[in-house]
């Protein structure tokens, strides 16, 4: 994105959702916050509606996402601005959905989740790198989401279900 056009404002339902209810706004680790503000969402999902309903909530939430970051987007010039955290929710919840809810496999979601979504390897820092626009902003946080989803599958594996 190169222009801009005019801003919108705080109350805009492309802002509340691109920024997860402003958490994006966050002056220190908006991505991290912005995780941080999706798990209690994804946890309450995923408790009273069970796993396959937070999987397609996070499907839901990455359209919501694209959606809302195009019109982001448009409006700041911006090309993957740090505020737009909606594609951390649809990448956490995709990775809560495949751990089971417990305080430790909730933790090594989030621990999991953000360290692919940090360091970047590959193939989402080719996807951050070459994707470009509201659906390149999204798609690299929901493939390092689905990473995170088969390691904690294997943990589970592992471990029996014994945490």
């Amino acid at each position: 994105m190169s222009q801009k056009i005019a801003p919108l404002s705080l109350w805009h339902p492309a802002v509340i959702l691109s920024t997860w209810f402003w958490s994006g706004l966050s002056p220190k680790a908006p991505g991290t916050i912005g995780s941080l503000a999706a798990l209690p969402f994804g946890i309450l999902i995923f408790h009273y509606l069970g796993a396959p309903t937070l999987g397609m909530a996070s499907l839901i939430a990455f359209g919501i996402g694209w959606w809302s970051t195009q019109i982001y987007l448009k409006h700041t010039g911006k090309n993957d601005p740090g505020e737009v955290v909606i594609d951390e929710v649809a990448g956490i919840w995709l990775a809560l959905h495949a751990a089971a809810l417990t305080p430790l496999m909730i933790v090594l979601t989030f621990v999991i989740f953000r360290a692919l979504d940090i360091l970047k390897p590959w193939p989402i820092s080719w996807l951050d790198r070459k994707v470009k626009g509201a659906f390149g902003v999204m798609i690299d946080d929901y493939v390092a989401g689905l990473i995170a989803s088969v390691l904690l599958v294997i943990i589970k594996r592992i471990y029996d279900g014994n945490f």
